[in-house]
């Protein structure tokens, strides 16, 4: 018996496996964008980092617009925080999304709008009352 239950989980691990959706460049760069916005926050809030820190180009990224390839530049670009391990990290994460954004995806995204005042200025979401 033990070894048909193992063949049965298995099988059921293998064909959910199998359906799974692979990842695409739209959603890839999704995630990518919002690991490095929250990233950048953490960074921003944290008491233990170099005061440079607080000098950094805003990074709130939206994928659907057409700025956010300046924003990638310009963060990537900046001279400050080159001793903070973390800084050279999130850089290193917006290099790998603006090259996913003009190699890889630049067919497959639709940018929705110009507005780079828009990534100065992040909309936050909606409170919840309780």
């Amino acid at each position: 018996k033990l070894p048909t239950m193992k063949m049965l989980l298995l099988l059921v691990a293998l064909l959910s496996a199998a359906s799974a959706a692979p990842p695409t460049c739209y959603s890839r760069v999704l995630s990518l964008s919002k690991e490095i916005t929250e990233s950048f926050k953490v960074l921003q809030t944290s008491k233990t980092v170099d005061s440079c820190v607080g000098t950094l180009p805003r990074l709130y990224l939206d994928i659907h617009n057409y700025c956010v390839l300046a924003k990638l530049r310009d963060f990537v670009a900046y001279p400050g925080c080159d001793r903070v391990v973390e800084v050279n990290e999130l850089k290193e994460k917006a290099r790998s999304l603006y090259t996913i954004l003009i190699s890889y995806c630049r067919r497959d995204l639709v940018f929705l709008t110009d507005d780079c005042n828009a990534l100065e200025i992040p909309i936050s979401p909606p409170m919840e009352h309780s």
